[in-house]
């Protein structure tokens, strides 16, 4: 909803962007626990994985270094705050949660250390929030407890899944069993041993109106007639052992109560993680930018070049200048796009959401590829975390939905306000004179 769709008040609420007095405390905690838990962790944890012979499982000592950093969070209450209002989180506002998470997102492992990973925190908020008693127990509760992780099945290869509308894995109601067959790629964490359960979208209604054809439902892995092809590669690395696999469905039944909510609300249940899940990773955004920044900057003062440090050579200066500046004018877009769901709420907000994943993505792959070339040759190598930021960061640009989606939501907001009778267009005749 545009600012000049709302009251006066609500304006003034919807640019009120400061932090709520009762998360600052988990904020600055969550920031000591990355400074003295997680970041030593990871330098243990990728250490240990040096090596290792089967890229699709963990090295001896991996997991065992990560559960530890797991287990520390548990005990110091850092865990599953990403849930807003929720008995099973923090209950914190999406306007709070965007600030950790932008703190999360300077460091991969730690919003797994602290239970907050995607896809899981969607997957159990439409578990917290549309489960049954028994598919929480079974899932949400492991889930919950960083036991398990999951997966959301809703891509295909045949057709451009980017309208929704277009998925057709079929799923048919055989007696007590649903009957699923097709195919899925780029499910994201379906590779790691540890996914123990996919959300599935699949058509069950092909012949209800186009929104209420597909369902939602539960299969676990590893499950009869379920077959994993192999992993997508994303700019030629298979991202092991979280994977973006390439999976087949024949003839795989699972209990009719694996369907979430009920059949035909498919579309209703993605409402659910099209807001606060898919804006988590634009929160996230914001600590790869900085990151990336602070990659850039240390290499700009530390490396010289004909005689000068690189920060004084060419346009460098303007090139780290553009960059705080841009992750500042993104902090504040998220932000607001925060505020608006908690203010306005997910479908009012719809349009602050797509603006932010329209617009954080592609800036933060910019700078990413600056800070890459600040390094030169280094920055495309093992040798810095640069290349996997960029390969995650340009991913997203379609994995959240294509750029050209988001930018067509905000688009047609923006013309829709033109479009209101004689009014408007007294006043394009005013403009001509």
């Amino acid at each position: 909803m545009a600012d000049t769709e709302v009251s006066m008040d609500t304006q003034n609420e919807l640019n009120d962007l400061r932090m709520s007095d009762g998360a600052v405390p988990l904020y600055e905690h969550v920031k000591s626990f990355i400074k003295d838990v997680v970041n030593p962790m990871s330098e243990e944890f990728h250490r240990l994985g040096e090596g290792k012979t089967d890229i699709w499982s963990y090295a001896p000592g991996q997991l065992e270094a990560l559960e530890k950093a797991k287990d520390e969070a548990k005990k110091q209450g850092l865990w599953n705050f990403f849930l807003p209002d929720a008995e099973t989180g923090e209950g914190l506002k999406n306007l709070d949660y965007a600030y950790i998470a932008a703190e999360l997102g300077k460091n991969p492992l730690a919003s797994e250390s602290m239970n907050c990973s995607a896809p899981d925190t969607g997957n159990m908020e439409v578990l917290e929030r549309v489960g049954t008693p028994e598919q929480k127990e079974r899932w949400l509760k492991p889930l919950l407890e960083g036991k398990i992780r999951s997966a959301f099945a809703m891509t295909e290869p045949a057709l451009p899944s980017s309208d929704a509308k277009n998925v057709s894995m079929s799923a048919v109601l055989e007696g007590d069993e649903w009957v699923i067959n097709g195919e899925k790629f780029y499910i994201s964490g379906a590779g790691d041993p540890r996914c123990k359960i996919m959300i599935t979208m699949v058509k069950t209604s092909p012949d209800a109106a186009p929104n209420k054809q597909q369902s939602q439902i539960l299969v676990p892995l590893p499950h009869p007639g379920v077959t994993i092809l192999g992993p997508m590669h994303v700019f030629g690395d298979p991202d092991a052992p979280h994977g973006h696999m390439h999976i087949r469905f024949e003839n795989v039944r699972v209990p009719k109560e694996n369907m979430l909510l009920g059949e035909g609300r498919g579309f209703e249940i993605s409402q659910l993680r099209l807001g606060p899940g898919r804006i988590h990773h634009c929160m996230r955004s914001l600590g790869a930018a900085e990151k990336a920044l602070d990659l850039m900057v240390r290499r700009g003062i530390n490396r010289e070049a004909f005689g000068k440090p690189l920060v004084k050579l060419g346009g460098n200066t303007e090139i780290i200048s553009r960059a705080r500046i841009d992750i500042e004018a993104m902090r504040m877009m998220v932000l607001k796009a925060a505020k608006a769901m908690d203010v306005l709420g997910n479908k009012e907000a719809r349009v602050w959401i797509s603006m932010i994943k329209a617009m954080v993505p592609e800036r933060v792959c910019e700078i990413i590829d600056q800070a890459i070339q600040m390094h030169g040759a280094a920055g495309v190598s093992q040798w810095t975390p640069l290349a996997g930021m960029y390969t995650q960061q340009r991913t997203l640009r379609l994995a959240d939905g294509p750029d050209e989606v988001h930018h067509m939501v905000v688009g047609r907001h923006e013309i829709r306000k033109y479009q209101g009778g004689e009014e408007d267009a007294s006043l394009a005749s005013v403009w001509r004179k």
